[in-house]
Order: structure tokens, then C-alpha cells, then sequence
């Protein structure tokens, strides 16, 4: 149990969970709500019950945001997402192509062998890495309040198509390096930091406002 006069504050990574997938207009009203409880329980019992009730809270509330994404314009998120999955099907060669130009229009693989080796090999994955990055961002754009949801959903669609890879490699009798196994997934999480990004990037203003 803790004094009235202590300051207690919440789990910062359980509200800025909260705060990427509530809706731009009711976010602040959320986190509100969540605070209230949670000072009452903090000054009630302790601080790590506290905690762990507002993780909890925090888990169940990003549950019931993410159904209303899709709810309240199905059809635009649909279409915004698929918009994503051509962006990325089209593009997916662009990297390679243009790391390759590169190479053979400064002869970096007559002058610099291991710069050449490396742009050929870990420089195309970082690229498509980038690129992957940047569809997220394109489709956060388009879904203003449903950035997390849309980039989410868009990303597994590489997530799915590595998986069942996998699978079949391991059916196959070839086993998987688990060292590359962030890689293979690595498109997945690219797509949701561009989501993120632009996220955070809508948030400064409510964020500034708060703080004035």
C-alpha cells in the first residue's frame, strides 16, 4: 500500500500499447480511465499488483480496439490492405535490381571483392528489409486511426508465406538455421515499424496538447 502523495505511474510500454491501437480521438479518454484505476488500486494494495493489473487491463483493451478496425470501415481496410500486399509483390525485386545496377555501373566487383559480396548477399535482404518498411508506412497512411491493425494484418502475409516455407522445408528433411530465423521474419516486423512510425508521427500533436 502506498501514501497518496507518492507518485505512481503506469507500465509506460502497456500504455503506449494502448495508445498505438486506440482510435486518434479516444485514446486520451482510455488512458485516463486506466490511470484512475490504477492509482485507486496502487493506493489500495501495492505497486506490483498494481502493475500487473494494468498489464492485464492494457492486453484485454488492445484485444477489443483491434475488431473495431476492421468494423467501423471493413471495406476501405480491406482494400488498403491488399493495395499492400500488390505494393510489396511488384516491389519485391526492385531492391535486388537497383543493388545490382549499382554494382555493375561502379565495377565494385572488379575493385572492392567483399563490398561487392556483401551488397550482393546481406545488402539485398536490408534492402527488402527497407522496402517492406516503407509499404507499412504507405498503408499507415492510408488508414488514419487503423495504422497498427491495417500494417499488422498486411504483415502476415509474409509472416504466413515464411511459415509455410518453413514447413515445407522441414518436411522436406532440411533443417532450419535458427540463427536466420529473425531474418525470415524480419519483412513481418519491418511492415509493422512503418505502421508505428507514422502512428507516433500522428501522436505528436495530442501528445504536445497534453502537455501544455
Amino acid at each position: 500500500m502506498i501514501s497518496q502523495s507518492t507518485p505512481v505511474r503506469p507500465p509506460r510500454i502497456a500504455s503506449w500499447l494502448v495508445e498505438l491501437f486506440a482510435p486518434g480521438e479516444h485514446a486520451g479518454s482510455i488512458l485516463g480511465d486506466l490511470l484512475e484505476e490504477f492509482s485507486d488500486l496502487a493506493s489500495k494494495s501495492d505497486i506490483v499488483s498494481a502493475r500487473r493489473w494494468y498489464w492485464r487491463q492494457s492486453a484485454t483493451t488492445v484485444a477489443h480496439l483491434i475488431g473495431p478496425g476492421f468494423r467501423i470501415t471493413p471495406w476501405s481496410t480491406t482494400a488498403t490492405v491488399v493495395g499492400g500486399v500488390l505494393l510489396l509483390w511488384f516491389g519485391s525485386g526492385l531492391p535486388e535490381q537497383a543493388i545490382f545496377a549499382v554494382l555493375r555501373r561502379y565495377r565494385v566487383f572488379e575493385n572492392h571483392f567483399n563490398t561487392y559480396v556483401f551488397f550482393a548477399t546481406d545488402g539485398i535482404t536490408i534492402a527488402r528489409i527497407i522496402a517492406s518498411m516503407f509499404v507499412g508506412c504507405i498503408v499507415a497512411l492510408a488508414t488514419k486511426g487503423r495504422e497498427i491493425v491495417a500494417t499488422m494484418t498486411l504483415g502476415l502475409v509474409p509472416c504466413a508465406m515464411t511459415g509455410a516455407a518453413s514447413l515445407v522445408l522441414v518436411a522436406r528433411g532440411h533443417g532450419l538455421i535458427l540463427w536466420m530465423l529473425p531474418w525470415y521474419f524480419a519483412d513481418w516486423f519491418a511492415i509493422i515499424i512503418g505502421g508505428v512510425i507514422v502512428r507516433e508521427f500522428r501522436l505528436l500533436p495530442a501528445r504536445r496538447h497534453s502537455h501544455t
